[in-house]
This record gives structure tokens, sequence and C-alpha cells, in this order.
């Protein structure tokens, strides 16, 4: 008996013309009974499902989690209940305003995704490789990716959208700063940090919550390319990353991160400086420490990068028990906009795909829609309360009451803050060579703006600068050859 597989249509049918289809004669024009012709063709137009609006080019692994410090004290959540417990995930790396075919090195924040497959349900950690991000309010999302994308008249990516935007919103400054570092062109997925960025809460077992930030810190060390070199390397290799990733994990080299937190009590965040919620402005570490939790290995390639990869599919709102939200205004627009996203570009039911699905239980009453592969359900009843089966709400995952600092409902204006200290004290840390790469990273980009708004928009983008830091001012302002006088200027 022959061990080999018998070539087959989608619906199991033996294919026996593989290669050449149906014909009158063997000149002549094609069947339309050749059935296997029309699926083949139909399945080919239809391989592509729509990329990903944002972090559309991105690489992936899987790996496991393991818990190394014990912080039950904070959550309860499963997944930090021992030291040495470790745990399934799924990672996904990404570059984020180009599309799918775009370079690995362009400079560009990159998406840090976390999945973890844990008994208490999937959790999903969605975050970048930076702390901060470039707006506050979820409303303002849709207008700011606009202008990272393609100009509707030239279908060209346009620095005059992208500055003009910037220099509209001071508060983006503390991530266009660090977007303008070298940090903006991480030289793989391997050698750079990445973080929750938002606020989230924590929940022990007595019902005591705290707010936390999660920071997953590279083993392998920090490298980043200078502008020069990620300009020569997007044209030598623009998949560079995504085949180091690859090649990495082939050669058992595995990519390892610390995960750990930063704590604050409910206490500490009512007389913060600023707004603890505030996605644009980072915790310092003197004030709260980094805390150990556990170490991220990534040791596992995708045998199928479509399956894996693309259909992947994280969702804020993919928390477990003991890990909870924060006022925070922009994870509280992700909740809904992300899995939203999934199901516009994959299906309703996104999370029935390998790669999203919860490999211990999923019981629910959600059925129907399209691509539903797994049994629908079966003969189970399709709602709740029944008779008939034994699903029942748990109790002990309700979370706790608290009560929110304010009952006054409004719309309040997110740009009343200091948008200048966290930037400033930023560039005052970096070395001469770094303040020197990030001026000429900030001139390079800031010197296709054109149009007659060029002025307009380059003054008011370096009023921002100086504000921050004077030293980083004079530096845009001379690479522009703009014209300072110094007397008129106070740090």
């Amino acid at each position: 008996m022959s061990s080999k597989k018998t070539l087959t249509t989608q619906a199991g049918t033996p294919v026996n013309n593989y290669e050449d289809s149906q014909s009158v004669g063997e000149r002549g024009p094609l069947l339309l009974q050749d059935y296997f012709l029309q699926e083949k063709l139909a399945h080919f137009n239809r391989e592509r499902i729509p990329e990903r609006v944002v972090h559309a080019k991105g690489s992936g692994a899987y790996g496991t989690f393991t818990v190394t410090h014990d912080i039950t004290k904070y959550t309860r959540a499963k997944i930090f209940s021992e030291i040495g417990k470790q745990t399934k995930m799924f990672t996904r790396f990404s570059t984020v305003g180009g599309e799918k075919g775009s370079a690995d090195a362009e400079r560009d924040p990159r998406g840090f995704a976390l999945k973890f497959y844990t008994e208490a349900g999937n959790w999903d950690l969605v975050g970048n490789n930076t702390p901060v991000f470039f707006i506050k309010d979820a409303k303002k999302f849709p207008d700011f990716i606009h202008t990272q994308k393609r100009d509707p008249y030239t279908n060209c990516k346009s620095a005059t959208m992208v500055w003009d935007y910037w220099s509209l919103n001071p508060e983006s400054l503390h991530q266009v700063l660090i977007l303008m570092s070298d940090r903006g062109t991480p030289k793989t997925f391997r050698h750079m940090n990445g973080y929750g960025s938002h606020a989230f809460s924590m929940i022990n077992a007595d019902n005591e919550r705290v707010y936390v930030k999660f920071h997953y810190k590279t083993m392998q060390g920090i490298e980043n390319f200078t502008d020069a070199e990620a300009t020569e390397m997007r044209g030598i290799d623009p998949d560079h990353a995504q085949r180091d990733l690859v090649k990495s994990i082939d050669e058992k080299n595995f990519p390892k991160y610390a995960l750990k937190i930063q704590v604050m009590t409910l206490e500490e965040a009512k007389t913060f400086k600023w707004n603890p919620f505030d996605v644009t402005k980072v915790w310092s570490h003197n004030d709260y420490p980094l805390q150990d939790v556990g170490v991220i290995e990534l040791n596992e390639n995708p045998d199928n990068y479509f399956a894996h990869v693309e259909q992947s599919a994280f969702a804020p709102s993919n928390l477990v028990d003991g890990i909870g939200f924060s006022p925070d205004k922009m994870l509280q627009g992700r909740i809904l906009s992300y899995a939203d996203a999934h199901r516009y570009r994959i299906g309703v039911n996104f999370d029935a795909l390998p790669v999203n699905k919860c490999p211990f239980m999923v019981n629910n009453y959600h059925r129907d829609g399209a691509m539903r592969s797994d049994g629908n359900g079966g003969s189970a009843p399709n709602y709740f309360p029944n008779s008939f089966d034994d699903i029942e709400v748990d109790d002990q995952a309700k979370g706790i009451n608290y009560a929110l600092e304010s009952n006054l409902v409004g719309y309040f204006d997110g740009n009343e803050n200091d948008h200048y200290t966290q930037p400033g004290d930023l560039f005052r840390i970096f070395t001469p060579e770094q303040k020197a790469n990030t001026i000429s990273n900030i001139v390079g980009a800031m010197s296709g703006i054109e149009g007659d708004k060029k002025d307009e928009i380059i003054n008011r983008q370096l009023c921002h600068w100086f504000r921050a830091n004077v030293e980083l001012g004079m530096g845009v302002a001379k690479g522009l050859g703009v014209t300072i006088d110094p007397s008129l200027l106070r740090q």
C-alpha cells in the first residue's frame, strides 16, 4: 500500500490534472465544468485577508513565560501563582505605519504584543517598544494614523502631514523624541525592550487593588541602527528583522525578555504630579522602581506564517481574573477598537482560530457567523439560563467594586497639561552621540516639510523643541537653517 498522499480538492475529491485545464481539443477554449480550475483560481483570488490598518507587517513566535519572582501580594492571576510556573505564549512584533510589504528598518515604533494561554483564559498584553504614545485620547487615533499613512492627493507619504499634526498636538513630543532618536530604528526585534505602555490594575486574593505598568526588557542587550545604517538595510534586506527572528530560533538562540512591573497604590495615584493614566507620560523609576516578575523565552517558530502570525489577533479586552483596566483614555478606546478590527479583518469567529483559541476551556452561547468551524456548539442550548447544561457564572471572577474619582460627565481638554518636562528630561540624559544623532534625525525628517504652510509648521514644531530643551531646539533650528537669537531664550 502506497504511503503517498492523494492530491484532492477542498472537498476531498481526488485531482488527476493539477496543471492542465480541461479544454475543447488541444488548442480549444476551456470548459466551465473544470471545477478544480474554478476552485484553484477562486481560492487564489481570496488568499489575502485585509491587512491590518496599523501594525500590518509583523513577525511572530511561540514561547514560554516562566515566573521567577513572587508578586501574589499584588495579583491573584493564576499565571503568577507560583515561582517556576510556565505558561505557553505567542508574541507578535511589528512596524506600525507601513503596509505589509514595507521595510523592517523603517523609522517607526515597533509593536510588541504578547498572548498568554493561561488556564483562566487568554491574557493579551498589547504594547509597543516605547513606554509612551503619541496621543492620550482614543478619539484622536484615526486622525493621527491618517497622517502616518498616504496623502489622499499624491498617495505618497507626507512629512508635511506628519509634522503638521505633531506640531498641532504637543502631547506627541515625548514619543516623537524617542522616535527620532536611534531607538526609532531598532536593529532587530531581539534587541529592543517592550512595554504595556498603559497603566493597568492588579487585584490580589484579598480584593486589594494597585495600578501597574508592564516592562519587558531585552536580555540580549539594546542595539539600534543609526539613520544611515537603517536606510542602507532597507535597501539590502527589507525583511531583515523577520529573517533574524526565524533564524535565531531555528538555531536555538532563543530570544529572552525579563518581564517587570512598576506598582503604584491608589493613594499614590491621587497625588501623582501628572495624571498617572496619561499614556504620554512615564512613571519615574526612582519613585516606582521596576520589580522582577519572570522571563519570556521565544523558542518555537510557527510552521505557517499566515495561519499563526497573520491570523493572530490581540485585544486589550482579553484580561484574566487578577488583572484589570485603568482609567487610561487610550486604553479604554482600545477595549472596543481592537476586537472590532479583528471581527472586520478575519471574521466574528477569529477567537476560534488555533493561534487565538484558549486551549483550556471556552464555554459560551455565541453561535453561527462566518467561518464557524468548531462544531458551533453542536446540539447544546444556545441560550442562558437553561435547564439542560451545567455552565454557570464564576462568582470568584467578578472583580471588586471601586469608586470613581468624579461623577462629573463632560468633555475635558486633554491639552491642558505639561507636555515638555519629560521629553526635556529624556534628552538631557542622552549621551553626546545620542543627542547629535537625534537632532540629525529630526532635521532630516522635518526637511521633508513642504508647501505654503512650511514655515508655519516648522516654527510651530521648533517652539515645542525649545520648550522641552534649548540645546535640542537650537540644534534643530541650526540644522534647518532657521536663525534664532539666543538672548531671547530661557531654559
